[in-house]
């Protein structure tokens, strides 16, 4: 087992564990969580020997200190040629030494030691070795044909998963994987999560995904302020217990910190009413029970929402014969098109998840929407009054590493608009955490969480109506993936949403687009029956590489098995039927609720504002009456004035919890 006893560790002159105990058995699945920054990754140097504690005790057993008794993800790019099945077979530590074993039994020509290296490759299983490696390959979203390609010819992204891959093959005792999805579309991630539940070593995982941490994890480890808190069961076990021990001494805020400022302001206004006091009674019980609901989001510092938008063009985006893809380099050379043929409207008020496949055009799709590809072919007509926000997943599309945050909202502000004085830039960075001196550090010195952070910052000053999301939440810790989910559903405008969270998909998305086969079709499904086609096709592409397998030797060329179609694999029953209409009545509901609600809450501003003014005249007017200066037909016009803001006070204040009301219901 491993046992940390009053560990205490410094990173320079930061505590990163202070005095931190925990105990972890073998064979347990567990889950490393804690904000960015609190110190996993020096926790993982810890235990993988790199570091040493600077007080108390670590104890590991030796044999999985050994050579092959611990694997993980190697953080550097490889640089070589060698095939990428190879590169992996290197992975398996064991079965490279028997190999080693044997070139030097067959060197010194040792019968014994021959034979004694074939059992050793016996029990390293060399037999199937190059098909395992293949797999893994495979189940990360590697073609056929790319198994046998250099190393050096795939790109950074590409190479994270070689090494995840070289980890995986490593017959280990202990598995250390410090952010394993990040690289990964849905598709790897499902087949991952797949073959890490099979895994039968002790497994410790960082990452920010919840329901991958729910699939795989029996045991959470929690690191927040230099201590260790174990908890028994996965990340939603662990964030309704926290929310438990958290709810004595923590505000909630966060998840509906919008509703509790309106509860907040309807009892600031009507407490001291007799007429109202039942009603404002009643709100101080629905922010009490709110702050029961949602305490573990007092722990993020980080919260932030989408503007309510100028105008909602309908349909905002229409799409005839659109081709994507990328322009040739020469001008000889003809287009490369990935995704054609897209007839699609998009209306307001939609939430759209886009599914498919590694390679299958999604992102091109969602660049070209964003004008940062041109169309191949085709046509896209946008609604008038459309401003789209752009969440790139490689943030440096849209960062500039020699300049800071306030460089990119000057420029921001002064090409895009709305303009802004440098201080009001200053703060509202402030409400993304860039505060000081951070404002102005080059952005490549950022880590990923805070290149994120300021896309989000950028998005959000553009006040657009139309948000293209491309894997938003890499690099986001759990509690900005919650503060970006709640932002997204209180947004009114539109939503489509590229994302291997399937946690963020379920919350924000009501119907899907499936790209796949060069094109955009409706997946009428959930994300449930999406899995259940992601295995479908995993079997297909494992039987070719079985066909493929079977073939070798021969001048014959393999022939895949096709992959399913989606209509093939999509849910027929009656309930699957039923989830797809309720998710399109859900989404006709939410709209209707908008539209509803724009007028409401438009009179609701006016009143406030007339409230405002109201209450100041009457104020000064009875300043004024207390002063004794007045005659007596003064003091009468100024009475008569006074007795008719009370009565117009009285009647904004009636309508003004009419309205209210009305704006509540429509949002539950």
């Amino acid at each position: 087992m491993i046992n940390l006893k009053n560990v205490s560790l410094l990173r320079g002159t930061k505590p990163v564990l202070a005095g931190a105990s925990a105990t972890l058995h073998p064979g347990e699945k567990v889950g490393l969580i804690g904000r960015n920054g609190a110190g996993k990754s020096s926790l993982f140097s810890l235990l993988a020997g790199r570091l040493q504690a600077d007080a108390g005790d670590v104890e590991i057993p030796p044999s999985w200190l050994q050579p092959g008794g611990m694997a993980e993800v190697a953080q550097n790019m490889p640089e070589t040629d060698e095939p990428a099945t190879e590169f992996v077979l290197q992975g398996d530590t064991r079965l490279m030494a028997a190999r080693q074993a044997l070139a030097n039994a067959e060197a010194a020509d040792d019968g014994n030691a021959i034979a004694e290296a074939y059992m050793s490759l016996a029990d390293a299983g060399d037999f199937d070795a190059h098909a395992r490696a293949q797999a893994l390959l495979l189940g990360l979203g590697f073609q056929l044909e790319q198994t046998t390609a250099p190393v050096n010819s795939f790109s950074g992204g590409w190479r994270m998963r070689l090494q995840l891959a070289r980890a995986l093959m490593c017959p280990a005792q202990l598995l250390l994987l410090d952010e394993p999805t990040n690289h990964l579309d849905l598709d790897a991630l499902v087949w991952l999560e797949s073959w890490l539940q099979r895994y039968e070593g002790t497994l410790i995982i960082i990452s920010h995904d919840r329901e991958f941490l729910d699939a795989i994890t029996r045991v959470t480890l929690h690191l927040d302020e230099g201590k260790l808190t174990r908890y028994t069961g996965g990340y939603t076990a662990f964030e309704a217990m926290r929310a438990e021990r958290l709810s004595q001494h923590q505000a909630a805020y966060g998840k509906q910190q919008e509703r509790i400022a309106h509860l907040q302001k309807f009892i600031d206004r009507f407490k001291a009413k007799a007429s109202k006091a039942r009603q404002a009674q009643s709100r101080v019980k629905a922010l009490e029970r709110m702050e029961k609901l949602a305490p573990v989001l007092t722990a993020s510092d980080f919260e932030f929402s989408f503007p309510e938008p100028a105008s909602l063009p309908n349909p905002m985006l229409v799409m005839q014969d659109l081709q994507c893809g990328y322009l040739p380099a020469s001008e000889d050379a003809e287009p490369i098109t990935i995704v054609r043929g897209v007839n699609r409207s998009v209306l307001p008020g939609q939430r759209i998840g886009i599914l498919g496949a590694n390679g299958q055009g999604k992102s091109t799709l969602v660049k070209t929407l964003a004008h940062m590809l041109p169309a191949i072919a085709g046509d896209v007509t946008e609604g008038k009054g459309l401003s789209i926000g752009y969440f790139a997943q490689q943030e440096l599309d849209v960062l500039r590493t020699d300049e800071g945050p306030l460089a990119h909202m000057i420029r921001l502000a002064r090409e895009v608009g709305p303009q802004a004085r440098e201080q009001e830039l200053r703060d509202f960075l402030g409400r993304f955490r860039f505060t000081g001196d951070m404002v102005s550090q080059p952005v490549g010195q950022f880590s990923g969480g805070e290149k994120a952070r300021l896309v989000l910052a950028l998005v959000v000053w553009q006040r657009p109506n139309l948000l293209l999301l491309d894997e938003p939440t890499n690099h986001l810790d759990l509690t900005t993936r919650e503060a970006l989910s709640i932002a997204l559903n209180e947004f009114e405008g539109t939503v489509m949403l590229v994302s291997h969270d399937r946690a963020l998909l379920r919350e924000v998305c009501d119907e899907f687009w499936l790209v796949t086969r060069g094109g955009v079709s409706t997946f009428d499904g959930d994300l449930d029956d999406y899995q259940k086609w992601l295995q479908d096709q995993s079997r297909a592409v494992a039987a070719a590489a079985r066909a493929a397998r079977d073939q070798r030797g021969t001048n014959e060329a393999p022939v895949p098995s096709p992959a399913p179609s989606p209509t093939q694999a999509t849910a027929t029953d009656a309930s699957a039927g039923n989830r797809k209409e309720d998710r399109k009545a859900n989404a006709q509901a939410r709209q209707r609720a908008t539209e509803q609600a724009k007028p409401l809450k438009a009179e609701l501003k006016r009143i406030d504002t007339r409230l405002a003014a109201a209450q100041a005249e009457s104020e000064l007017i009875t300043s004024q009456l207390g002063q004794g200066a007045l005659n007596g037909t003064e003091r009468a016009e100024l009475g008569k004035r006074l007795k008719a803001l009370g009565d117009e006070i009285e009647a904004l204040e009636s309508r003004w919890l009419e309205l209210t009301e009305e704006i509540e219901q429509l949002g539950s």
